[in-house]
């Protein structure tokens, strides 16, 4: 059974920096773990993605300004966001994405609970 716990959102001002982590337990060890936003009154979008073998991907609304990282002894990942902005504003999900990263929340099989990150002046 894996389990995904968030944690490190909160409030930002606009161009501030966030992390936010993501520690695993169960066997995820061959999983491409994402992360996943809602805004309100928006459809869940995938913003980055890292493969098993440690291969990063982005969307094109973060890619620039957000990093994936990975601490396979933890077995916590991690999203350094930089540069955020008032369209950051979301709950963000950490979940076990394809093995190729295809970022579609449909294709999601486990989901953590999600940390609220906010960006405001």
């Amino acid at each position: 059974q894996v389990q995904l716990v968030e944690s490190g959102g909160g409030l930002v001002q606009p161009g501030g920096s966030l992390t936010l982590s993501c520690a695993a337990s169960g066997t995820v060890e061959y999983y491409a773990i994402g992360w996943f936003r809602q805004a309100p009154r928006k459809d869940r979008e995938g913003v980055s993605c890292i493969t098993a073998d440690g291969t990063p991907h982005y969307s094109n609304a973060v890619k620039g300004r957000f990093t994936i990282s990975r601490d396979d002894t933890s077995n916590t990942w991690y999203l350094q966001m930089n540069n955020l902005q008032p369209d950051d504003t979301a709950i963000y999900y950490c979940a076990t994405d394809t093995t190729y990263c295809s970022l579609k929340f449909w294709l999601v099989d486990h989901w953590g609970k999600g940390s609220p990150v906010t960006v405001s002046s």
